[in-house]
C-alpha cells in the first residue's frame, strides 16, 4: 500500500509540474521585426524579378518587328507574283477563246491541209514550249503560294505567342508590384536614417573625369549626364530609363544604334575580355543576362540600376558579372 501511495504521489506531482511549465510557455512565438538587410535583399530579390520580365518583353518586341517586316516583304512578293499569274492566265483563256470560236482549226486538220507541214509541226513544237513555260509559271507560281502561306502562318503563330507573351509579363509585374508594395511598408516601418542608409548602398560619387576617347567619350558623357535620374520598365529616356534603355540611347548619342535589350546588346559588337575593359564598354549581368551597365573605368560603371536606386554609379561587380561587349 505504500508503495502505490508513493506512486501516487509521484504521478501528481508530475502533472503538476507539467501545468506549471505549460502555464509558462508564450502562447505563440515572438514575431521579429525585419531587418534593414532583410528587408533589402527582398527588395533587390522583388526588382531583379521585374527586370527579367521587362528585358524579356524588350526582346518580344524585338522578334516581333522584325517578323512584322519579313511579313510585308512576303505580301509584297505575293503581290507581284499574282499579277504575273493573272498576265499567264489571260493569255490562257484568250487561246481557248479563240480555238472554240473557230479561229484556228483541230492540230490533225491543220497538218492534213497545210502546205508546209514541217513548217506547221515547227510551229505545234513551239506551241508546246509555249504550254510547257505556262505549265512551269503554274507550278512555280504553286509552290511560291504555298511557301507564303506557310510564312504567314508562321508569322501569325508568332504574333499570337508574342501576344500571350505580353500577357504573362503583364501579369507577372502585376505580381512584382503587390510584392513591391509589400517591400515599401517595410521600408516605411524603418527609420528614415536607416531607410537612407539602405537606398544609398553601393552608390558611388559620379568621377569628375573619364579617360574615354572618340564614340566612347560621347556614350560614357551622354551616361554619366543622366545620372540621378529614375530607373522607369521599358524608359529610354529623356525623364527615366530601364538598363538597356540608357545603354541604348548613350550610344546613340555616339552614333551607335542598339537594340533595346541587355541579351540582345550583349551579342552585339565585340567581346571584351575584363582585364582589357575601357570607358564606354558595355557590361553584362545575370544568367540568363538580364542587366547592363556602362564601364567608366576604375572598377565602376554606370547604369540604370532599379526603382529604388534610378541611374547611378556603382561598382563593376555589385551584381553577378558575366562578361562584356566593346561597340561600334
Amino acid at each position: 500500500m505504500l508503495q502505490k501511495s508513493r506512486k501516487r504521489f509521484i504521478t501528481i506531482l508530475s502533472g503538476c509540474a507539467m501545468i506549471a511549465a505549460v502555464g509558462f510557455m508564450p502562447s505563440s512565438p515572438a514575431q521579429a521585426e525585419p531587418s534593414i538587410d532583410d528587408v533589402q535583399k527582398r527588395v533587390d530579390h522583388l526588382f531583379h524579378e521585374a527586370e527579367q520580365a521587362q528585358e524579356r518583353y524588350n526582346d518580344a518586341k524585338i522578334e516581333l518587328r522584325d517578323l512584322q517586316g519579313d511579313l510585308a516583304s512576303l505580301r509584297s512578293d505575293q503581290a507581284r507574283q499574282d499579277h504575273a499569274f493573272e498576265d499567264v492566265r489571260d493569255q490562257v483563256q484568250d487561246s481557248i477563246v479563240r480555238q472554240y470560236e473557230g479561229q484556228s482549226l483541230s492540230n490533225v486538220g491543220q497538218v492534213v491541209v497545210s502546205d508546209d507541214p514541217t513548217s506547221f509541226l515547227a510551229q505545234l513544237s513551239t506551241m508546246s514550249a509555249y504550254n510547257d513555260l505556262q505549265s512551269q509559271l503554274y507550278d512555280t507560281y504553286a509552290t511560291e503560294s504555298d511557301a507564303l502561306q506557310i510564312r504567314k502562318h508562321a508569322t501569325a503563330k508568332r504574333a499570337a505567342d508574342v501576344a500571350k507573351t505580353e500577357k504573362k509579363l503583364a501579369a507577372e509585374k502585376a505580381v512584382v508590384d503587390d510584392r513591391l508594395a509589400e517591400a515599401k511598408t517595410l521600408l516605411n516601418g524603418l527609420k528614415d536614417k536607416e531607410r537612407e542608409e539602405m537606398l544609398s548602398r553601393g552608390s558611388v560619387r559620379v568621377p569628375s573625369d573619364v579617360p574615354a576617347s572618340g564614340r566612347a567619350a560621347a556614350a560614357v558623357k551622354y551616361a554619366l549626364a543622366q545620372v540621378g535620374k529614375a530607373y522607369v520598365f521599358g524608359a529610354a529616356g529623356p525623364g527615366a530609363f530601364d538598363c538597356s534603355g540608357l545603354t541604348m540611347r548613350a550610344w546613340g548619342a555616339a552614333g551607335v544604334g542598339l537594340p533595346h535589350s541587355s541579351s540582345a546588346q550583349y551579342n552585339t559588337g565585340t567581346r571584351v575580355a575584363e582585364g582589357d575593359l575601357q570607358p564606354g564598354d558595355l557590361v553584362f549581368y545575370y544568367s540568363p543576362i538580364s542587366h547592363v551597365g556602362m564601364y567608366i573605368g576604375n572598377g565602376m560603371i554606370v547604369n540604370a540600376e532599379n526603382p529604388g536606386a534610378g541611374v547611378r554609379v556603382t561598382s563593376l561587380h555589385a551584381m553577378p558579372y558575366v562578361g562584356a561587349v566593346r561597340p561600334g
